[in-house]
């Protein structure tokens, strides 16, 4: 049994979660295999359609999802729903299966299936998803603009968006303050202590509860 299982290892939240855990072992389940792992991990390379199967073996005590892609990135809408609705259901039912209680998961400030915008419809209804599947404890994550270094090609949205995030976080205040960026890596340190919490309930962390937790 894994104490902690990482889906979406290779983004800029999963690299940061790995890091987080520091020298204790976690399970990376992905697609291919991540560089620079420290040996005291395990790594389970499989295609995607296998890691339901390959989680409810492992049976680890918390999931931790941090996959996530973009429209741009994933070709299209279907495409990205593939990866952000379908794919973090896939895994999350096969931790079901394999008695997993407690499941961390990153979705996006804004999240909700009632949105107009399709990434934040479908990032609320993954969640709504989620909640259906009964977990003890479900801790949603909803970051803003995430800073730090991202694998593979720059992304220029997000590149602009980043050097303008000083000023911009500068002018939300009050309910706005949710909006505000945060580094990938304060998210990580987050989710690394949610993920040696206890209680039960359905867990929503915005901006400034993560950075609570983050310290």
């Amino acid at each position: 049994m894994s104490d902690a299982l990482i889906v979406g290892a290779t983004g800029l939240i999963g690299r940061a979660v790995i890091d987080a855990f520091g020298d204790r072992s976690v399970t990376i389940v992905t697609r291919r295999s991540v560089e620079g792992v420290a040996p005291h991990h395990s790594e389970r390379v499989a295609p995607p359609e296998n890691w339901p199967d390959i989680i409810a073996a492992e049976k680890p005590a918390v999931l931790i999802c941090c996959l996530g892609t973009t429209i741009r990135q994933a070709g299209s809408q279907a495409a990205f729903r593939a990866v952000d609705h379908d794919l973090i259901l896939a895994a999350a039912r096969g931790a079901r299966q394999g008695g997993t209680a407690h499941m961390i998961v990153v979705s996006s400030v804004g999240a909700s299936a009632k949105a107009g915008n399709f990434y934040l419809r479908t990032k609320g209804e993954t969640e709504d998803g989620l909640r259906a599947l009964g977990f003890e404890r479900l801790d949603l994550i909803r970051p803003g603009l995430l800073l730090g270094d991202r694998p593979g090609p720059p992304r220029l949205g997000e590149g602009l968006a980043t050097i303008a995030a000083p000023l911009a976080d500068a002018l939300l205040h009050g309910s706005f303050r949710r909006y505000r960026s945060i580094q990938g890596a304060m998210v990580a340190a987050a989710i690394v202590n949610l993920a040696g919490q206890v209680g039960s309930g359905v867990y929503i962390h915005e901006n400034d509860a993560i950075r609570a937790l983050a310290d």
